[in-house]
């Protein structure tokens, strides 16, 4: 059985991998443009990040339609949105001077959690359709028409991610079986230096906004060439499916020293973009050359992952980002107050 899937251990072997590339993505984002090898890693990362996340969130939402589940996605997610909405408006006011608190306009990371939370209703009507996934490819490619449709109520992406949220969730472990056979394993290695070097050459600058996917095609640049755009979108899904096929077919099956971290991801996407803040314009980014900048880039982000995944941060921060389940015991403590 050394081919088998160790569920648990790959999965959040996944999760963790991502969470960093997630860090390290938002931290050179701003210094993309000063080495092109950080641009290249930028656009390379930024095709199968999120992309990657979004289709393992879709598999493991396949408990959608039990009583109670929708509920408690709302709980979990609205919560935090919330409360991180209310943190970064204060950020933001302290380094602007200017007051800004909106609900229906998520803060930087905080569209995900909007999405998500979006995801899962789409998930329920969707799912009713006969060819679903086409459905929501083809809403997903004609929502980029719509002008001004971008980061309110995340709607842009909402759309233009769905799909890869609808795959996930029609996959079974048979096909993430397939992917962890040595075969697929060489060629997937393989084709990820290919398609990381026709990145270095090839890819433009203006493809960043096809792949954040939260703006209209006329938003974009396209304005005389909306059909164009459109096809590039087509052309983005294809790019996006194949690079994540072959990172998911890289992730190793058995546990290791971060395996467990994995499970405490969403403490890490909610906290890092705070620390990534706070650092900003600070000298740690005064950089004398590429590989200076390489290093410190690679080094904080294994530093800030590590450290928002441990225990103690964990401690500190639970009872904010799970406040709905601090608030559920309250209520039953107090309903057991009531019938003793």
């Amino acid at each position: 059985m050394s081919g088998s899937l160790n569920r648990t251990a790959y999965f959040d072997n996944a999760r963790f991998i991502l969470i960093v590339l997630v860090v390290f993505g938002h931290l050179i984002s701003p210094f993309r443009m000063e080495y092109h090898l950080l641009t290249t890693a930028y656009h390379f990362i930024y095709s199968f990040h999120m992309p990657a996340f979004i289709l393992i969130a879709g598999f493991f939402s396949k408990g959608s339609f039990k009583e109670g589940y929708l509920m408690k996605v709302v709980q979990k997610i609205l919560v935090p949105y919330i409360i991180f909405q209310l943190i970064y408006s204060i950020v933001y006011t302290i380094k602007d001077q200017e007051v800004t608190f909106t609900l229906v306009d998520p803060y930087w990371t905080l569209w995900f959690l909007l999405s998500l939370l979006f995801w899962n209703v789409l998930l329920k009507l969707f799912t009713k359709v006969k060819y679903p996934l086409f459905f929501a490819i083809l809403i997903a490619l004609l929502v980029g028409y719509v002008e001004g449709i971008g980061s309110y109520l995340s709607l842009s992406r909402t759309f233009v991610f769905f799909p890869i949220f609808l795959l996930g969730y029609y996959l079974n472990h048979k096909h993430f079986n397939y992917l962890i056979t040595t075969k697929t394993r060489a060629i997937s290695a393989i084709s990820m230096v290919l398609l990381f070097l026709g990145y270095y050459f090839f890819f433009p600058e203006s493809g960043r906004d096809l792949l954040l996917a939260s703006s209209s095609y006329l938003e974009m640049g396209y304005e005389h060439q909306l059909h164009y755009a459109m096809l590039l979108r087509l052309l983005m899904y294809v790019v996006i499916f194949i690079i994540t096929v072959c990172f998911l077919a890289l992730i190793p099956k058995r546990e290791y020293f971060f395996t467990h971290l994995g499970g405490r991801t969403l403490y890490v996407y909610l906290l890092h973009g705070l620390v990534i803040k706070l650092l900003q314009n600070t000298p740690l980014f005064d950089f004398s050359n590429e590989l200076h900048a390489i290093f410190v880039f690679i080094s904080t982000t294994l530093v800030i992952s590590f450290l928002l995944a441990s225990k103690p941060i964990i401690s500190v921060t639970k009872p904010i980002i799970e406040l709905h389940r601090y608030l559920k015991l309250n209520k039953r403590s107090k309903q057991q107050e009531l019938v003793s």
